[in-house]
């Protein structure tokens, strides 16, 4: 039955799953607790200028979309926070800006046109040992990070006036929130792509949110609901031979409606009978 467990590609996916359910279960209570998800989809869509940048210049396209989401993660929070602008145009301006930028890209790379599914909707499948290193390096960062700033952070997604009266820089630990969604977005672009990394950063987290509001405890329940669906959905994809990012966030969605449901419907009956 789990014959396939022997193959490295498979074994190389499930280690992906964990690792990108580690970042998408920590920063996705973040994106879903501050309500950022717009924005967090923004700098998603925008990190498609680094890939056509990293096969322009001949690089891992991973090293490329590193460092052009740090930048749209900085841009959008700083054009939202001071421009006059409306926070929702800007963004939209710069997601189709790093689309448009990308394809360019893409275009002017001399040789064969490269393989861009792999990053628009993802295969876990194909993800090499390298990439794991990549992954596992970025995870330790956002773990680090969050370990360090919790507090901050907390009182930035529940009370931002708080944070500014207590003398804390708000501005900067927003800008630096968004960068660690930018290299959490980084991580899951592998496993579920640019077009469905959003739902791969929310869907778990707001799962979590149906069973306590305890942040601390949302992200490890996160992280569990994330590594046991990515998995299935592994699983899925490989016995049916259909595409495993989507698979995965079918699995996600369909998890999320069953668990909603059943929610509402003991609510109901509890209110009813008394």
């Amino acid at each position: 039955m789990f014959n396939f467990l022997q193959y490295t590609f498979i074994q190389n996916a499930l280690a992906a799953a964990v690792l990108a359910s580690i970042a998408c279960g920590i920063i996705g209570v973040y994106v879903v607790v501050k309500k950022i998800v717009f924005i967090s989809g923004g700098i998603a869509h925008a990190s498609f200028g680094g890939v056509g940048l990293g096969y322009y210049l001949g690089i891992n396209p991973m090293f490329g979309v590193l460092p052009f989401s740090l930048l749209s993660a900085l841009v959008m929070g700083t054009v939202s926070k001071r421009s006059k602008i409306p926070e929702d145009s800007a963004i939209g301006i710069l997601w189709s800006l790093g689309m448009a930028l990308g394809i360019i890209f893409v275009y002017l790379t001399p040789g064969y046109a490269p393989d861009l599914m792999t990053y628009l909707f993802g295969n876990i499948l194909t993800v090499p040992r390298s990439d794991l290193y990549f992954m596992l390096a970025l995870d330790v960062v956002i773990v680090g990070a969050v370990y360090l700033l919790y507090k901050e952070f907390l009182a930035l997604c529940f009370d931002e006036e708080f944070t500014t009266v207590q003398g804390l820089p708000t501005e900067k630990l927003y800008l630096f929130l968004l960068c660690i969604i930018a290299l959490t977005i980084v991580v899951l672009i592998k496993v579920v792509g640019i077009i469905l990394v959003i739902a791969l950063l929310t869907i778990p987290a707001s799962l979590s949110r149906k069973f306590t509001h305890n942040l601390k405890r949302m992200m490890l329940i996160s992280m569990v609901f994330g590594t046991i669906i990515s998995v299935t959905g592994i699983g899925l994809s490989y016995a049916l031979d259909v595409p495993s990012g989507a698979t995965i966030i079918l699995v996600l969605s369909l998890v999320y409606g069953v668990v909603a449901f059943g929610m509402e419907m003991l609510e109901n009956r509890r209110s009813s009978r008394a």
